[in-house]
C-alpha cells in the first residue's frame, strides 16, 4: 500500500463524513438540559465534537432580549444541526426546518417524527413522509428512527444521508438494548450509521462504536450527568476507543480458557 492510499485510509478511519461534509469527531451532542448555554459551551469544548444538534422549538437563537445560544457556541465555529424535536407530524416537521433554513441558512438537519410522548419512538410512517418531502424541498437529511433494518433501507433508498437508530428510549440512558439489529442496519447501510438516543455512559459510547457504527449522538447522558464537563471528556475517549477497537478487529469470544503462553516444552 503506497503512502497515499495510506493517508486515505487514515483519514477516513478518523473522520465521520456527512453529506460530504468532514467531521473530526464521531460524536455529536446536543443543546437540551443543561443549565445554562454556558455550561453546553464548555461541555461541547471538552466533548471534542464539532456538530452540535439544536431544538429549534425550545432553544432561543435569535431573540436578543434573552441568554441566545449563538452567543456561547458560534456557529462560524461549529456545525449546527437543526432537529425537530417535539415534533408529532411530518407538516410540523417540514414547517420547522424551512423555519430553521429562513433564520440561518442551515440545509444539513436532523429529522425526528415522534410518537406517544410517554415513549418517545419515533414513528417511523411519518418519519418517511416527512423524510420524502424534505429531500425534494432540498434538504440534507440525518432521520431518526426505530432500530428496525427495513425502515432504515427504505430511508437510505429516498435519499437520507445518515441513518440514525435508537440504541433505546430518549434520555432513558439504558444504552444498546438491541446491538443484533444495530449491526443489521450497519452491514446494510452506505451512509453513515450514527447510534441517536438511549446512550448513559461512556461504556454504552464505546459498544456502539465496536458494533461499527460510524458516530454517536447524544445528550442527556452529558446534560444530566453529576459533572457534564467530565462526561463530555468521557464520552470523547469513549467514542474513540471504540472506534479504534472495531478497526481493531477483536479476539473470538471462546468457550474455554487459552493459555497466554503455551503449556507444552515446560522446565
Amino acid at each position: 500500500m503506497d503512502d497515499a492510499m495510506t493517508l486515505d485510509r487514515a483519514l477516513e478511519d478518523e473522520s465521520l463524513v456527512v453529506a460530504g461534509r468532514t467531521f473530526n469527531s464521531r460524536l455529536i451532542i446536543g443543546t437540551g438540559k443543561y443549565e445554562t448555554y454556558a455550561q453546553n459551551a464548555e461541555a461541547l469544548k471538552a466533548s471534542g465534537a464539532d456538530m452540535i444538534t439544536v431544538a429549534v422549538r425550545r432553544v432561543n437563537l435569535s431573540n436578543p432580549d434573552e441568554p441566545r445560544l449563538v452567543d456561547f457556541i458560534p456557529p462560524e465555529d461549529y456545525t449546527f444541526l437543526p432537529n425537530t424535536a417535539g415534533c408529532f407530524t411530518g407538516e410540523d416537521a417540514v414547517r420547522t426546518l424551512r423555519l430553521a433554513r429562513e433564520a440561518g441558512g442551515w440545509n444539513l438537519v436532523k429529522l425526528e417524527v415522534l410518537s406517544d410522548p410517554k415513549h418517545l419512538y419515533p414513528d417511523m410512517a411519518e418519519t418517511l413522509r416527512a423524510a420524502e418531502m424534505l429531500i425534494q424541498d432540498g434538504f440534507e437529511v440525518m432521520v431518526y428512527c426505530s432500530d428496525d433494518p427495513v425502515y432504515a433501507k427504505k430511508l437510505e433508498e429516498i435519499g437520507c444521508c445518515a441513518i440514525m437508530p435508537l440504541g433505546a428510549p430518549i434520555g432513558s440512558g439504558l444504552g444498546i438494548q438491541n446491538p443484533v439489529n444495530i449491526r443489521l442496519i450497519i452491514e446494510q447501510t452506505r451512509v453513515p450509521v450514527i447510534v441517536d438516543a438511549g446512550v448513559g455512559t461512556a461504556s454504552d459510547a464505546a459498544v456502539a462504536m465496536e458494533l461499527g457504527c460510524d458516530g454517536v449522538l447524544m445528550n442527556t447522558a452529558i446534560a444530566e450527568a453529576k459533572d457534564p464537563i467530565r462526561m463530555a471528556k468521557a464520552m470523547k475517549h469513549a467514542v474513540i476507543a471504540g472506534r479504534e477497537a472495531y478497526l481493531a478487529g477483536r479476539m473470538p469470544k471462546k468457550k474455554y480458557a487459552d493459555p497466554s503462553s503455551p503449556l507444552s516444552g515446560l522446565i
